[in-house]
């Protein structure tokens, strides 16, 4: 993070004369702390490189450590962590005596996407050092960046290029149908460079749409509302006539002081920026102002007596008298570390930066909702759309989980630029076939889903039998399938309400109403008709079918092989279609709606299509009666006496009417 909010985040920039301006160029190390002092990051980081590199004898060895600890800090403030880390590991190797020593290695590594070597740094400080917070945050936030990075949220992020300079370009704002946000790039009207970050004051710029909705090039707003002070961060009235912003502006007489500012348009221009009145404080620095859309508050960050860190959030009426405070939002959003550039989304949702809440590092993206208790749940983006970098000033497509934020991500040189993110819907659908027993298609067939939420759609089969619906995340379903001449099925499921896309597979398979129906997996014991235990899951599914058909009457029917005599093989088929009535009694099925009869080995099986794909010894259209079993080897003639020996219902009537 650099330029106006870098500016803004550390206010720590003094006033600068001209003499002292010529002193610093000497490679000395009281003129590199100068810079230090007043925020001179950029200049500073380059002095202490200067006497870093040439202090090589021994008896220099406690200086350089100490010139390495000072660097680390300036690349630290300039957002190069890796430099940072490097040069804060010199300084331990140099034995540099300070215990913040090993924070400060741990937030440069976390700042670089490091997490686990982080977290390893944080417990070492921590065990010299138990009771700091910042530490407790940063290893608790290692921790969970490292998950958060291994489960990334579904957004979609990637570079806008089309608004990005080769310079830093930051806080993205929309209003209406134009986008605002700040740049440091070559044609800005300040053409003094910062000694913090070696770059150009920042003005405020915008892009609007042509005809057909395209964005056009970025261009510097009209008006007077530019000057050699740096401008940036703005935000807008509910109308798009006022504009609030934030300017820091150098003077070689005082302090420089960051104040929040306000512009009114008029047609396409806009007037020159005059301070805003509502905040009498002249000591504390004010920026990053948001204006809820509601045009009732705007909030901003302050370093004003009363924060909970270093700079904290903070809000007042925009109709607020003269003699009222801003309020604190309080510790739930602020933190000991920065909590910066709020987004007012709506009278009960902020987003804001911050990096004292546990990220991935430097400044993360969170979004806080209030609650019907007052208090504030506060929640980070996640990945992809923090990172390891500084992520930072959001702002809304109206009506769409979509806009653009800021994110110095992928650069080294610590440059910010503007990145889009998008939120896509989810997918979740649901797909399936219909077939009959026998495992064809069947065309034409009727699905009806009904859903807990209130929806109820139909869908008709395609030619290969197939459907599908689309879906809501979270929410129970009932589904029907029907066809002509076949039994309706039912089945239930709930979709997941993991935030992931999903395709839900359900296939309907239709007994028929004309023919015999197989009911697979029916077992007896040998030479009985005692059930055996793992027939329970096929007779259970049969009563269900009949518990949602309760108008059919079915005739239970079961064949053996040819093995044994005609009189046997009846007698035990008729015992073993008994059993299977009685289980469907037992399991509620009236008794009126249930026949059975035992065919013996008197009706020998027919090769279907399927028996065919399963058995391709067996053409379809076969008979498998003793005649041909008598062609075929023992193998085969065994597979055709198991098909044989199977267990069918057929639909007798379709009127029938309970007593009760």
């Amino acid at each position: 993070m650099k330029t106006l909010h870098r500016i803004i985040a550390l206010l720590t920039i003094c006033c600068v004369s001209a003499g002292l301006l010529s002193g610093c160029r000497g490679a000395k190390l009281s003129v590199a702390d100068e810079q230090m002092e007043r925020g001179e990051y950029f200049e500073a980081s380059r002095t202490y490189r200067k006497i870093y590199n040439k202090l090589k004898k021994p008896s220099e060895r406690t200086l350089r450590g100490e010139v390495a600890y000072k660097l680390g800090i300036a690349h630290s403030r300039l957002n190069q962590p890796a430099r940072a880390a490097g040069a804060f590991r010199n300084a331990l190797r140099y034995g540099y005596p300070d215990s913040l020593l090993y924070r400060h290695i741990a937030q440069s590594l976390h700042a670089d996407g490091k997490y686990v070597a982080a977290a390893d740094a944080y417990r070492q400080y921590l065990m010299l050092s138990p009771g700091d917070k910042t530490a407790q945050a940063g290893l608790k936030g290692a921790v969970a960046a490292e998950n958060m990075r291994k489960h990334p949220t579904r957004y979609k992020v990637s570079n806008a290029k089309l608004f990005n300079s080769r310079r830093a370009d930051f806080a993205p704002m929309l209003s209406g149908e134009k986008l605002y946000f700040t740049t440091t790039n070559e044609k800005v009207t300040g053409n003094t460079k910062s000694a913090v970050t070696g770059m150009r004051s920042g003005d405020i710029w915008v892009v609007e749409k042509d005809e057909q909705g395209r964005w056009q090039r970025p261009e510097p707003v009209k008006g007077e509302l530019s000057t050699e002070a740096d401008e940036g961060v703005a935000s807008f009235s509910p109308d798009g006539r006022i504009m609030y912003y934030t300017r820091a502006l150098r003077r070689t007489d005082a302090d420089t002081k960051v104040e929040l500012m306000t512009s009114s348009r008029s047609d396409a221009e806009w007037g020159a920026g005059r301070r805003l009145e509502l905040i009498e404080d002249t000591v504390a620095n004010y920026a990053h102002p948001s204006a809820d859309p509601s045009g009732t508050y705007i909030y901003f960050t302050s370093d004003r007596g009363g924060t909970y860190g270093s700079y904290d959030i903070w809000r007042m009426r925009l109709d607020a008298k003269s003699d009222a405070l801003p309020e604190n939002l309080g510790p739930a959003i602020n933190t000991a570390g920065r909590e910066m550039f709020p987004y007012a989304y709506s009278d009960s949702v902020l987003y804001f930066a911050s990096d004292g809440h546990p990220g991935m590092g430097g400044l993360d993206i969170f979004r806080a909702t209030l609650q019907p208790a007052g208090s504030w749940k506060v929640e980070n983006m996640g990945v992809p759309v923090n990172s390891a970098g500084d992520d930072f000033g959001i702002t809304f497509l109206t009506g769409k989980n979509a806009g653009y934020f800021s994110t110095n991500r992928g650069d080294a040189r610590g440059y910010d630029h503007i990145y889009s993110f998008e939120l896509p819907d989810l997918h979740i659908s649901i797909s399936g076939v219909v077939t009959d027993l026998e495992e064809e298609p069947i065309a034409g067939a009727r699905i009806r889903i009904i859903g807990r939420d209130g929806s109820n759609r139909r869908a008709v089969t395609r030619d290969d039998g197939s459907f599908s619906f689309d879906l809501e995340r979270g929410v129970s379903y009932v589904m029907q399938a029907g066809a002509k001449g076949f039994i309706n099925a039912r089945q239930e499921f709930t979709s997941d309400t993991t935030e992931q896309d999903a395709d839900y597979e359900v296939n309907f398979m239709l007994a028929s109403l004309t023919a015999p129906n197989v009911v697979e997996n029916i077992f007896y014991d040998f030479d009985k008709a005692t059930l055996r235990p793992e027939s329970a899951h096929a007779l259970d599914s049969l009563a269900t079918l009949l518990n949602e058909n309760p108008a059919i009457t079915v005739e239970m029917s079961s064949h053996t092989d040819r093995v044994g005599s005609d009189a046997y093989n009846m007698a035990l088929s008729e015992r073993r279609a008994k059993s299977v009535v009685d289980y469907l009694i037992a399991a509620g099925i009236p008794a009126e709606r249930l026949k059975w009869k035992g065919y013996g080995k008197s009706m020998p099986k027919k090769v279907t299509k399927r028996i065919a794909r399963l058995y391709p010894q067996f053409a379809e259209g076969q008979v498998l009666d003793e005649e041909y079993l008598e062609t075929l080897d023992d193998e085969a003639r065994a597979a055709a006496d198991q098909i044989n020996r199977r267990t069918e219902f057929k639909v007798i009537s379709t009127d029938f009417e309970s007593p009760f």
